[in-house]
């Protein structure tokens, strides 16, 4: 019987070689597209929660 359990090595993907092989350039770059997509999405689902806040202030 062993104390320690010895983990079989986890296949890499694309997306841990691109983490792990990537230049800090080619990292700064999709972390800015990543961050532009999530704030352009972030301003969509705020004007949709505001106009429907001002349909229903206008319906009551």
């Amino acid at each position: 019987m062993t104390i320690f359990n010895a983990t079989k090595p986890l296949k890499s993907t694309p997306f841990s070689d691109f983490f792990c092989n990537a230049s800090s350039r080619e990292k700064n770059k999709v972390y800015r597209q990543v961050l532009k997509r999530a704030t352009e999405r972030q301003q969509a689902v705020m004007a949709k929660a505001k106009a429907n806040r001002a349909s229903a202030e206008a319906e009551a």
